[in-house]
């Protein structure tokens, strides 16, 4: 399907609470987008490469190739990935 849309590398920097990433990767998955979570409230090392990517403590940070989007935007997100 769209397998040739999903070789770049996808990050979500978020929280088990955060409604938005919950969101977001309820996204990325319908759409077989394979990424990696890194869990900010946990992971301390991860709260900080987010901030320093980002230049944000609010999540959700995705990171889709090298552009940072904050928050869950569908339609960048989407663009980004070519769905």
């Amino acid at each position: 399907m769209a397998e040739e849309n999903t070789q770049k590398t996808v990050t979500v920097y978020s929280t088990p609470t955060c409604m938005y990433c919950k969101m977001a990767k309820e996204f990325f998955d319908d759409k077989g987008v394979v990424y990696t979570e890194l869990n900010v409230a946990e992971d301390e090392n991860a709260r900080n490469k987010m901030i320093e990517r980002s230049g944000q403590m609010g999540v959700p940070v995705i990171v889709v190739g090298s552009e940072v989007t904050v928050g869950f935007d569908e339609g960048r997100l989407a663009a980004l990935l070519g769905l």
